[in-house]
């Protein structure tokens, strides 16, 4: 009984009744009957997975559940975790040692079921971990075969064809999905409502491609994959497939594929533009140099003058923020003070990235936006402020009076540039930041051994 218990708990996402299930002596690799009817026995953890369920799956890992362990047809806890789109039990999973590339009785592996479905979360996910992006499936298909026959596909009319009867009622839904691709849902229902069934797919396949194109070295023209980016500008929550693709390119580092992105920044097409800026802003760039700079700047500079879109002049300054050098300073400052621009975190990043130690415009206006209402902006003039090699009693001051913000994260990075400047009151930031945020970037930026205060 206990099993069955245990089953359906972690299905709903109980965690109190898992954990005092647990306590109570129920195994966590036991198989539960329940629903074998309708299919819906199993394991505890394969249920938890299939729902993600993060928390009760960190609860039966505790308790001695098999990460690998096998429901009927092969499945284990990742491949639901995988087939469902549900990256952050599947990342829960990973870190617990589950094979990344075990396949079920069908040959489906982790890698070809996220493919299928289109969870670029996922993915991501299970490259990181290495897996293997040649595998084959059962019918012989690799992840990439896979998402690249989605790409292009009318998804709503797919998924209706896996489901569609005669007579039911059938509704479409969409949502964003956790990874930020828009997440689609078919339910159908009989005509006398005791039957419904459902199914997912997201419109990752196009990301998905790109990131397996990169993992098996398939080169793709910089057209074709620009044509990916603009497909999908409005339809990621926020760009994920254009910042795939934008990433892509610019780790190729050759002048061929430089010049192409040049291009597109004198393109007659606004997003074209902006697409070619996003790329070419960080083209080539290493830890430890910036080879396209030069050609790169001058560029930059001349589009603030000729560029009277709004959004790609947002990605201009963006740009121009990321060639991290001191001449930019002027056209950055021009852009954020024009009439009618609008403040967002972008003006901050990219004046702290271009500016001097010893510019009193600059600095006054950093500090300004560290008073700012939005607290993306404070956040980010903060964080901006505080990585500033100068220190002077108005950037000391500027940021002891954000130790008080409502936003903590705010709190933490000034604490850091207090502390890196040597000012004991970042004490007051350390100790506000861990009594009261949960949140893990903030607490480790004030715990950081540079971040303490020289006594």
């Amino acid at each position: 009984m206990h099993e069955e218990q245990l089953y359906l708990a972690a299905l709903n996402g109980e965690s109190e009744k898992v954990s005092e299930l647990l306590a109570q002596g129920a195994d966590p690799n036991l198989a539960s009957e329940a629903g074998e009817d309708t299919g819906d026995g199993g394991l505890p953890l394969c249920a938890a997975a299939a729902t993600d369920r993060v928390e009760v799956a960190q609860a039966l890992l505790a308790a001695g559940a098999e990460v690998d362990g096998r429901e009927a047809g092969g499945w284990t806890a990742l491949l639901w975790a995988a087939s469902n789109g549900n990256a952050d039990t599947a990342r829960l999973l990973l870190e617990a040692g589950a094979d990344v590339d075990a396949a079920n009785e069908g040959g489906d592996t982790p890698l070809t079921l996220a493919a299928r479905r289109g969870a670029l979360g996922v993915v991501r996910e299970l490259l990181a971990a290495d897996a293997d992006a040649q595998k084959y499936d059962g019918d012989g298909d690799t992840p990439l075969d896979i998402a690249a026959d989605w790409v292009g596909v009318h998804l709503e009319s797919a998924l209706l064809d896996q489901v569609e009867q005669d007579g039911w009622e059938y509704v479409v839904a969409r949502q964003f999905a956790k990874d930020g691709t828009e997440l689609v849902t078919v339910a159908g229902r009989s005509p006398d409502g005791a039957q419904t069934e459902q199914v997912q797919a997201q419109r990752g396949h196009a990301a998905i491609t790109t990131l397996l194109e990169e993992a098996t070295d398939v080169f793709t023209p910089v057209d074709q994959l620009v044509a990916r980016a603009l497909a999908h500008r409005d339809i990621d929550e926020d760009a994920e497939t254009w910042w795939v693709v934008a990433d892509t390119l610019i780790k190729r580092s050759d002048d061929e594929t430089y010049e192409a992105l040049a291009r597109l920044c004198l393109s007659e097409d606004a997003r074209e533009r902006e697409f070619g800026v996003d790329a070419i802003a960080q083209f080539g760039v290493t830890e430890d140099d910036k080879p396209y700079r030069e050609r790169t700047l001058p560029l930059l500079q001349k589009m603030t003058t000729t560029e009277s879109n709004p959004q790609v002049l947002r990605s201009v300054l963006s740009a121009l923020g990321h060639q991290g050098d001191p001449r930019a300073l002027p056209q950055v400052l021009d852009l954020i003070g024009r009439e009618g621009h609008k403040r967002t975190m972008t003006d901050p990043i990219a004046l702290a990235d271009v500016l001097p130690p010893d510019h009193a415009e600059g600095l006054a206006l950093l500090i300004a936006m560290t008073r700012e209402e939005e607290d993306e902006v404070r956040d980010w003039a903060t964080a901006g402020l505080a990585g500033l090699d100068a220190d002077t009693p108005e950037i000391r001051q500027a940021l002891a009076e954000r130790l008080d913000d409502s936003d903590l994260r705010t709190v933490a990075e000034a604490t850091r540039g207090l502390a890196s400047r040597g000012d004991t009151r970042a004490e007051l930031g350390v100790k506000r930041v861990l009594a009261e945020s949960d949140d893990e970037y903030a607490r480790d930026l004030v715990t950081e051994d540079e971040t303490q205060p020289e006594a």
